[in-house]
């Protein structure tokens, strides 16, 4: 089972287990007080026949080929037809409740469990397209506020370029291309799960990702992961050959060091890392198209990291960094 997969179904697990609970509640509170158990028993039970159907379906989109196919509809046809779908386990998933429990038809209780089901589903459809679109990372600070002030953090950062981008985009027209940077962010999304990676942000076609200090140096897993990406890549070539005519590449950069996090923006906002290790990180990609490398990494980085196993370094002249006294040592990261 690979990470994307435990995290998956422990989205799901979790998401039950919270499911349960409230809706297990809310059955206590509608019945009276000989029938209290059968309450809690008709909430968790709905809970399991709604919740579950609908969280693996809402974590497993992007993988079933229904779904990426509806999510091309236009917002309001996609919508309706997850409006409906929702409808329909909703309501199949009551009538099974009172079918297993044996209990009796009744309006009002029928209603107000289905008013109640409708909430718990929109607040759950909320949480998981905020996920989707900010990651539930950055979702989780912005709600606990952790970066409303900032402050000074240590992180690793892996800058993933794709190489020829331009010429993808000339051979392949707008659409296509946008489909071909969508499955290569895809894949690096991939290894970066397998390598506890946080995704940061998508910036043309360069997809930044951090770990904390912690997790950057242990095992070496920020190291390892351009070439868990080019695994990925490669296990997934023959489809990029048949829809694409091309198997993409990327150059990439690896650096470590501290940066200042925090809220910024007003109408939209994110949480940005502002500081010297991004642009050295930056420096060190563009340096990677000068010296013909495809992954580089800082000197400071390989200090304070562990090298994975089938990874080697080799030691490059040191460069000039805008900004910076010291030039910057660095190493070009080879499958050894």
């Amino acid at each position: 089972m690979t990470n994307r997969d435990r995290r998956e179904w422990r989205i799901i697990l979790g998401t039950g287990i919270a499911s349960a609970l409230v809706s297990g509640w809310f059955g206590a509170s509608m019945a009276d007080d000989e029938h209290f158990w059968r309450g809690v028993a008709q909430g968790v039970l709905g809970s399991l026949l709604i919740a579950t159907p609908i969280v693996y379906v809402e974590t497993k989109s992007a993988r079933i080929a229904l779904t990426r196919r509806l999510r091309r509809l236009p917002l309001v046809a996609y919508f309706a037809i997850k409006l409906l779908f929702y409808l329909v386990v909703i309501v199949t998933g009551m009538t099974l409740t009172r079918v297993l429990l044996a209990l009796p038809f009744d309006w009002e209780t029928f209603r107000d469990a289905f008013v109640f089901a409708v909430i718990m589903s929109v607040i759950g459809n909320v949480v998981f397209d905020l996920g989707g679109l900010l990651g539930f990372d950055t979702l989780r600070n912005l709600l606990t506020g952790r970066y409303v002030h900032p402050r000074k953090v240590t992180r690793a950062f892996l800058l993933i370029d794709m190489k020829d981008s331009t010429g993808h985009a000339e051979r392949l027209g707008a659409v296509r291309f946008h489909e071909l940077l969508n499955t290569f962010f895809r894949d690096i999304s991939d290894a970066a799960l397998e390598c506890d990676a946080e995704i940061h942000k998508y910036v043309g076609d360069e997809a930044i990702l951090t770990w904390s200090d912690e997790r950057a140096i242990r095992d070496g897993s920020c190291l390892a992961c351009p070439f868990a990406v080019r695994d990925a890549i490669a296990r997934n070539a023959a489809h990029y050959r048949k829809r694409f005519n091309a198997v993409p590449e990327f150059r990439a950069a690896l650096h470590h060091g501290e940066i200042v996090a925090g809220e910024i923006g007003d109408v939209r906002r994110e949480i940005a890392y502002v500081g010297d290790t991004l642009n050295v990180a930056a420096r060190l990609l563009e340096a990677a198209k000068e010296l013909k490398r495809d992954v580089l990494a800082s000197a400071e980085l390989l200090e304070r990291s562990t090298l994975p196993p089938g990874v080697r370094s080799e030691g490059l002249p040191t460069l000039s960094v805008r900004g910076r006294a010291a030039p910057l040592g660095v190493s070009a990261l080879v499958a050894s």
